[in-house]
């Protein structure tokens, strides 16, 4: 009941909060710590010298770059002379690739013997009594896109011209002759074609073909279409084989087998010769044909080579010059 003897309209009780043994205590301790610590004293000046760390005395390298040295004078005018003598190197190489060029061109354009280029076909030997009458050289004479071509008709020719397939027909004929003597005509004709067909092929389509090729002449290519025509249909004919023809093709090998099996297997393996014959020319004829039309030659320009080759021919020139003389030596009597 003691608890209601107070008087709740009494004032409060003087506390003072700061003298709470608590705060109290904090507040001296750091009062002391504060007067203790002397920034000048000997002791403490002692004490952080010796915990101080010295600065590095290494210097560092610096961040900037280092400008490079610039060349002397010296290599300027040795790197320039350098400069200069492979300059005129190059001038000195490009001037002698001219000079060839230029001899070449006048080489090739100069007639033949002019510019002591001697004739080199037929391949003859030096003692032969006889000479050369050609000068052939594809690499020097004709194009490159047509060399292929130009080759190729040199390899027919030589097939079908001078020995590969004239000698063995000659040869099978013989053994056709020597198995029945009736077919002695046959024999002589295979003769007749060898000697005649050698040097006729050689000067009326194969030289006028490769004429065509080198100066890309319109005539020499209407001269060997209209030559070649004639020759694919001998190749033909030669294949087929015509009983007394002189050649002995398919017709007169199969007609053999019953008399003599060991002749007429001689006489088919000619036919064949014949038969690839006959079809490489007609592809190589489509060929050249090919070959003919990227030239841009035509009749026109066959009809101008001609009549402009006639003109200057120094023989024509002769021969009408005495035509004309005589005539006029006539008249001039009759008056």
């Amino acid at each position: 009941m003691s608890g209601f003897d107070n008087n709740p309209f009494a004032g409060p009780m003087d506390v003072n909060p700061f003298q709470d043994p608590s705060v109290t205590e904090v507040t001296t301790i750091a009062v002391d710590r504060v007067e203790e610590f002397n920034p000048f004293d000997s002791t403490t000046l002692n004490t952080q010298t010796a915990t101080t760390i010295p600065a590095p005395t290494t210097l560092s390298q610096p961040a900037v770059l280092q400008a490079s040295e610039e060349p002397s004078p010296q290599a300027t005018v040795a790197a320039a002379q350098a400069d200069l003598l492979r300059q005129q190197e190059e001038l000195e190489r490009k001037a002698a690739e001219l000079d060839r060029k230029e001899q070449d061109l006048q080489r090739r354009a100069a007639p033949t013997g002019a510019s002591g280029r001697e004739n080199n076909w037929p391949p003859l030997p030096k003692i032969f009594p006889i000479k050369p009458c050609f000068y052939q050289d594809f690499e020097e004479e004709i194009p490159l896109d047509y060399q292929r071509v130009c080759k190729m008709m040199y390899y027919l020719w030589i097939d079908n011209g001078e020995l590969a397939v004239p000698v063995p027909d000659v040869l099978a004929c013989l053994a056709y002759f020597t198995t029945d003597p009736v077919y002695g005509v046959d024999f002589g004709l295979a003769i007749l074609w060898f000697l005649l067909f050698c040097p006729t092929s050689f000067l009326c389509w194969y030289r006028p073909v490769y004429k065509a090729f080198k100066s890309d002449s319109s005539f020499s290519f209407f001269f060997f279409f209209f030559v070649f025509f004639f020759q694919v249909a001998v190749y033909i004919i030669q294949s087929v084989g015509i009983p007394k023809w002189g050649n002995s093709g398919w017709i007169a090998s199969i007609a053999m087998i019953r008399s003599n099996l060991a002749v007429a297997v001689v006489m088919m393996v000619v036919a064949g010769f014949f038969t690839v014959c006959a079809v490489l020319s007609i592809i190589l004829l489509k060929m050249v044909h090919a070959k003919y039309r990227r030239t841009g030659a035509s009749f026109q320009k066959a009809q101008n080579e001609f009549s402009q080759g006639v003109l200057t021919n120094r023989s024509f020139q002769n021969t009408a010059a005495s035509v004309a003389s005589t005539a006029a030596q006539g008249a001039f009597q009759r008056n």
